[in-house]
């Protein structure tokens, strides 16, 4: 083989591998980005941005959450628990047309994200009692 087929090949080697990517972790584990966000995320109706984003940081202090931030003109809470393991919680809330709201949750341990269907339920079962109390000004 002469030295220039021999370069020119050495050369399409390099530029294929180097195009080459390797797969990102599937971090999710089995679950896809849109099975989890689905987990996390409820919508409510008849309510607006205000009522839910109360009703959420008393849940989440009901939950034994100390709040570290809450914007209501970005309709986000950020949120720690401190116990064996220090969990935080991450809460969106945007109004939808129709007045409704989407609430999306996100919590972590530690580094690591949590997919766990059950968390995300416990969780949204306190926030509707604590909508339902709200909107009916049960305190």
């Amino acid at each position: 083989m002469c030295p220039t087929k021999t370069l020119l090949t050495l050369i399409a080697i390099a530029s294929l591998t180097a195009c080459m990517m390797p797969k990102a972790p599937d971090v999710a584990g089995d679950q896809s980005q849109l099975e989890i966000r689905q987990i996390q995320t409820r919508e409510y109706e008849a309510i607006n941005k205000r009522l839910a984003m109360r009703s959420t940081v008393a849940t989440l202090q009901d939950l034994g959450f100390s709040i570290d931030n809450a914007d209501l003109s970005l309709g986000a809470i950020t949120a720690t628990r401190h116990r064996a393991r220090t969990m935080r919680m991450t809460v969106t809330t945007r109004e939808q047309p129709g007045k409704r709201v989407a609430v999306r949750a996100s919590a972590r341990l530690g580094q690591k994200g949590i997919d766990d269907p059950e968390t995300y339920q416990d969780f949204f079962m306190a926030l509707d009692k604590a909508i339902f109390l709200s909107r009916n000004r049960i305190d």
